[in-house]
């Protein structure tokens, strides 16, 4: 079966789901998209690799990235390999000096694997036809050229909640968030404190 490589697109609470996030992998020189919806952690463990963000401490897929460098476990793509009753399962490749294998995992757990080592994700055509959407041609993707990687950490009315802090206060807000591990929050701060500094 020929594989279809995709790259993640958005991040953003799901609108399905409360308490859940999806992310949206869309195919490589083309207009459809695959939304996946995944639990809050994963999310914050992928936007944290996207902003490259830099945690206090390791978190469970750093520490995984780390103890498979350590023993010279390279991961050399993701593939989304089959939907079964509206669950995505995925298989990482990896392999070491004498051996190649595919190990079984979250799809979850694979894009945050994917991210820190920079690998790509595939999946199959029968996947994207029963679980992707198609864009209409609005021109806003240029044929050829990779879709800018975009995270939406924040819930609806919390935008416009941080338009209305104070620059210190926002500057107070994200130490705070920072030192709750609240990555995906502290995205969207550090954002609208940029916004302001910008102008």
């Amino acid at each position: 079966m020929k594989k279809i490589e995709l790259e993640i697109v958005a991040l953003s609470h799901s609108i399905a789901q409360t308490h859940s996030y999806a992310i949206v992998l869309g195919e490589v020189n083309g207009l459809r998209r695959l939304p996946i919806v995944i639990g809050g952690f994963e999310a914050q463990a992928i936007a944290v690799a996207l902003e490259r963000m830099q945690p206090s401490r390791p978190l469970t897929h750093d520490l995984m990235k780390n103890f498979m460098l350590a023993f010279n476990v390279e991961l050399h793509e993701v593939i989304i390999s089959d939907l079964q009753e509206g669950i995505f399962f995925s298989r990482l490749v990896c392999s070491n000096e004498q051996d190649t294998v595919e190990i079984d995992s979250r799809t979850s757990d694979a894009l945050a694997l994917a991210v820190r080592f920079g690998c790509p994700i595939f999946t199959f055509e029968n996947i994207l036809e029963n679980a992707g959407m198609l864009l209409d041609d609005t021109g806003t993707k240029k044929k050829g050229s990779k879709m800018k990687q975009k995270v939406q950490a924040e819930e609806p009315g919390t935008r416009e909640d941080l338009h209305s802090m104070p620059l210190e206060d926002l500057n107070t807000l994200l130490n705070e968030v920072l030192e709750q591990e609240d990555y995906l929050r502290a995205i969207s701060i550090r954002d609208e404190i940029k916004r302001r500094t910008i102008k």
